[in-house]
């Protein structure tokens, strides 16, 4: 992970475990923020200005593999809930995260994939010599 991205995402809050059970209505603003996310365009975009820092419109979409217009729209998806911020350098506009704990939430979501994968071939592996 990039070490600009290591510094706490936000203020110190009590261990999952020791909070109150989620209401509905506290429910509601996490449920938009994962919609928001359960997204591959979105997800890579976040993956690149990760990795690189700042990257323009057409950077992004070079490196997706991705149309501008495409990698544009989802970009302002992202500014609008506070994801991404776009700065301007003469005539271009570099997007940066500025949320680091989204950057963390992707790195935990990988591992999760990743662990879970490697869970599923264990088990399927272990299944094959018992038989």
């Amino acid at each position: 992970m990039n070490r600009k991205y290591e510094a706490t995402c936000c203020p110190k809050k009590p261990v999952l475990g020791n909070r109150p059970l989620l209401t509905e209505p506290q429910a509601l603003p996490l449920e938009q923020v994962f919609k928001l996310l359960a997204n591959g365009t979105r997800l890579r975009i976040l993956h690149a200005l990760a990795r690189t820092g700042e990257l323009c419109v057409s950077g992004i979409a070079e490196v997706l593999g991705r149309r501008p217009t495409a990698v544009s729209n989802q970009l302002q998806r992202l500014a609008d809930r506070g994801i991404v911020e776009p700065r301007r350098n003469g005539n271009q506009i570099l997007y940066r995260v500025i949320d680091p704990c989204v950057v963390k939430l992707l790195d935990s979501a990988w591992c999760l994939t990743e662990d879970a994968r490697m869970r599923a071939e264990g088990r399927a592996a272990r299944e094959r010599t018992t038989r």
